[in-house]
């Protein structure tokens, strides 16, 4: 499988995890670890995707009519589930719903740890820190059933976690959440499928487990590429936009939570986010004493942000499942925004969202898969039009090169790819002209 050495270090003995049921599972992992000063940024991914339970299935127990065609103007499929339900869902997983916001096409939910998106037809659940996101999924199976349906494609991802001894059953290694998923008896009957490592075991990699029962439904809402950059050391300068303390607090016409709506609005607005979402509904939170989460929607598509800004683990994710024919004007943006010092990108689509992509910096050559980003350190504001373009002319760029990538087909219409790109060194663009995509 791949795995590195610290991880090999903490796989549990499979013959603990065979014949796990709901019962045995419902308290396993819930044992909150204690803040240790550093905190896991790189979130755990479930996508779920789900098809109508045919009328002549023996194992049905619907309780709602159903009608799942999109898009639509009210709630159905898994829209239909209720907040209770949803946080039923979220509870096995340890995190809660914060906010949300709506629109036709799916509900979008800010969760303590990270975020969730609910459409008719499929499910994303992010979670980070030391989350237990895979012990959701059997409760989401039970869920799905009492709406009429049934999971059709699952994929959970991951990249390889900073601080892997932090973690709680079942994710204290990859090979222990294959075992999870391969012999709880909830779900090795139901989720037959495989596990897949790409990228660099000495370095950042990404695990992907796919189970594909059929294909994906061609008429399913904008969710055949998803994007995610992961930031890490992201600059400092940047990171102190996403502390509470460094923000008016509530005044005396204020409750708490309208002081936490103003200043998530202000650290948004502060960071450059909003430009990021041109046009998208925007439900923004910020965290005390640190920290930041948001989620855009538009149409069928989301945009997800987190930010960790704690020196020593700082860290910033950006994902979205819109569809464009190019990101990487997108891409450049976002680390311009950002600026860490390297970030590791992935790439899930289905073969119709690859072909769509005129470019795909996975594939490009090594030369031409560099971004050139400026640093936007030009603080003359224009009050001296010869200075201002003097310092224009100066102003120093970031170049991304890319160290490594790796790709592959998984079951039957699913591609994964993963690449590493690493802060180079600080480049005058009057002295250097670098082949890349430089969108200043």
């Amino acid at each position: 499988m791949g795995l590195n050495s610290t991880e090999q270090q903490n796989l549990n003995p499979p013959t603990t995890l065979y014949g796990y049921d709901d019962d045995e599972d419902l308290h396993s992992g819930e044992i909150d670890r204690p803040y240790n000063g550093v905190f896991e940024g790189p979130e755990k991914t479930l996508e779920v995707f789900f098809r109508p339970i045919h009328e002549d299935t023996d194992d049905v127990d619907v309780d709602v009519d159903v009608d799942v065609d999109v898009p639509l103007d009210g709630k159905r499929g898994m829209r239909q589930l209720g907040r209770p339900e949803l946080d039923r869902i979220c509870r096995r997983a340890r995190c809660t719903i914060l906010s949300s916001v709506s629109n036709q096409y799916l509900d979008a939910y800010v969760l303590s740890e990270s975020s969730l998106f609910v459409y008719p037809r499929s499910l994303v659940l992010k979670t980070c820190g030391t989350t237990t996101l895979l012990r959701c999924v059997a409760t989401l199976i039970e869920l799905s059933k009492r709406v009429g349906l049934e999971i059709d494609w699952l994929g959970y991802s991951r990249k390889n976690f900073t601080f892997p001894w932090d973690q709680a059953f079942p994710h204290e290694s990859f090979h222990q959440e294959l075992e999870y998923l391969s012999s709880h008896r909830s779900l090795s009957q139901r989720l037959d499928g495989n596990g897949y490592t790409l990228g660099p075991v000495t370095g950042d990699h990404w695990f992907v487990f796919v189970a594909d029962h059929t294909r994906r439904f061609s008429n399913t809402q904008d969710t055949d590429r998803v994007l995610n950059i992961m930031m890490f050391d992201i600059d400092q300068d940047v990171a102190q936009n996403f502390y509470f303390d460094h923000y008016e607090g509530k005044t005396d016409d204020e409750s708490e939570d309208d002081a936490t709506r103003r200043i998530s609005s202000e650290q948004t607005k502060k960071a450059g986010i909003d430009i990021l979402c041109p046009g998208y509904s925007i439900d923004p939170r910020a965290f005390e004493p640190c920290g930041y989460s948001m989620n855009a929607i538009l149409f069928g598509s989301y945009i997800t942000m987190h930010i960790t800004p704690e020196d020593g683990s700082s860290y910033a994710s950006f994902e979205t499942n819109q569809q464009v024919a190019s990101y990487n004007s997108l891409i450049n943006n976002v680390v311009r925004t950002f600026r860490p010092k390297r970030f590791v990108m992935t790439l899930m689509a289905d073969e119709d969202g690859l072909k769509q992509m005129k470019h795909v910096p996975f594939t490009a050559p090594a030369s031409e898969a560099q971004f050139i980003v400026p640093t936007g350190n030009n603080n003359n504001n224009g009050k001296d039009k010869h200075k201002h373009k003097d310092a224009k002319q100066m102003q120093m760029q970031m170049r991304y090169k890319r160290s490594s990538v790796a790709s592959i087909a998984v079951e039957d219409d699913c591609h994964c790819m993963m690449g590493n790109w690493t802060l180079q060194e600080d480049t005058n663009p009057r002295k250097e002209k670098i082949r890349g995509y430089s969108f200043a």
